[in-house]
């Protein structure tokens, strides 16, 4: 089972409103009702945010709550920030995607400073001095009572569309053009958005994707992270698949010694689970120390980015000495089926950079980009 959540009183009100909605719906005319497909992004609640230090002499800050869906198309909430820039404000939106940081409510970044990266805060300080306002959704699952699928690109990049609608809804003033700009875990849903955005996003129109050390192929690097420091992503990762397909039960793949410590995936977030998990052998890990193939298969089919033709230009960004989406996996695989399709894919490769420094130096160069991409 999925560790316990705690359900805050301010998401069962936000709850008990979703299913108002719904019950009025269904009582509209066949032309009404079928404009339920403009629900995402409905803005249930905002209220003030207090923003980074970094951020705070830039924009004003909104912590919203928003439907969504899933990846079955049910309706859900989620929570995110709309970022409005306090000088040369524009009508253009950029969408943040945020690396990982947790599965548990308090990693939300848009109530939790200590989740909100070093990088994710200098990225998003260029593009408001861009002048464009920033959507950075948490994710579902992340501030909300629902599991947190990690790793199902879709159910990310669901998020980051909506937060763009949820910023529309607040300001009027916005256009529809948007871009998608995301980090990792991030990185990867901005690729699944691309995918699929033209039948989803409504009235929005994707000029392009820019995705930072995305995570991709799955299958391919997986099965190599038992015995290694990077065991806390896996254990993250199969809890992210038990929120979307329930044959998969972490309790029965985990061997012992790692159930032991599945508490940590609730009580810290994303420095704490490496920890917990990173001394431990492959053994300890997994029963038979491996990933069963059919999990791999699982992993491959939610995780993987690149399946599907993509909408909208991309900007494709992975340091050489990246530390936890291999190099060799996004200067080759990704890359390769990427430009297999249509749409234009730049390359940018940032000799001796980490996970995390190819955000801190590629600000500019991704900034730069999305603005040719604005009309």
């Amino acid at each position: 089972m999925h560790p316990a959540r705690k359900r805050h009183p301010a998401v069962s009100v936000l709850a008990a409103v979703l299913i108002t909605l719904l019950a009025v719906l269904a009582t509209l005319s066949p032309a009404r009702a079928a404009r339920a497909a403009d629900l995402p992004g409905f803005v249930l609640s905002s209220a003030t945010a207090t923003l980074p230090a970094e951020l705070s002499p830039l924009a004003n800050g909104k912590r919203v709550q928003y439907v969504s869906t899933n990846v079955n198309g049910g309706l859900i909430t989620a929570t995110g920030l709309v970022l409005t820039p306090k000088a040369g404000k524009n009508n253009k939106i950029v969408v943040w995607g945020h690396g990982t940081t947790g599965l548990a409510d308090q990693c939300a970044p848009s109530t939790s400073q200590a989740v909100f990266w070093p990088e994710a805060r200098a990225a998003i300080a260029v593009l408001l001095q861009r002048g464009w306002t920033v959507a950075a959704p948490d994710y579902p699952g992340l501030g909300t009572a629902l599991p947190h699928p990690y790793l199902v690109g879709a159910s990310a990049a669901r998020s980051m569309i909506d937060n763009a609608k949820a910023a529309r809804n607040l300001d009027a003033t916005l256009g529809t053009q948007y871009v998608i700009d995301g980090h990792s875990q991030g990185g990867q849903g901005a690729l699944f958005a691309n995918e699929f955005a033209p039948s989803y996003d409504g009235a929005l129109v994707l000029r392009g994707v820019s995705a930072i050390a995305p995570v991709s192929n799955a299958d391919l690097f997986a099965p190599l992270i038992p015995g290694t420091a990077a065991q806390g992503y896996l254990v993250m990762a199969l809890y992210g698949l038990q929120a979307v397909d329930q044959s998969v039960i972490p309790q029965l793949l985990l061997a012992p010694t790692a159930r032991q410590r599945t508490g940590v995936l609730q009580s810290g977030c994303l420095n704490e689970i490496l920890a917990a998990f990173a001394p431990l052998t492959a053994a300890q890990l997994l029963v038979g120390g491996a990933l069963p193939q059919s999990v791999v298969n699982k992993l491959s089919k939610y995780a993987n980015p690149g399946q599907k033709a993509p909408s909208a230009p991309i900007l494709l960004v992975q340091g050489t000495a990246d530390e936890a989406v291999p190099f060799v996996i996004t200067a080759g695989p990704l890359l390769t089926q990427l430009t297999a399709y249509s749409q234009p894919v730049q390359f940018v490769e940032i000799d001796g950079a980490t996970h995390d420094g190819a955000v801190l130096q590629s600000t500019t160069t991704v900034a730069d980009w999305i603005a040719a991409r604005f009309t």
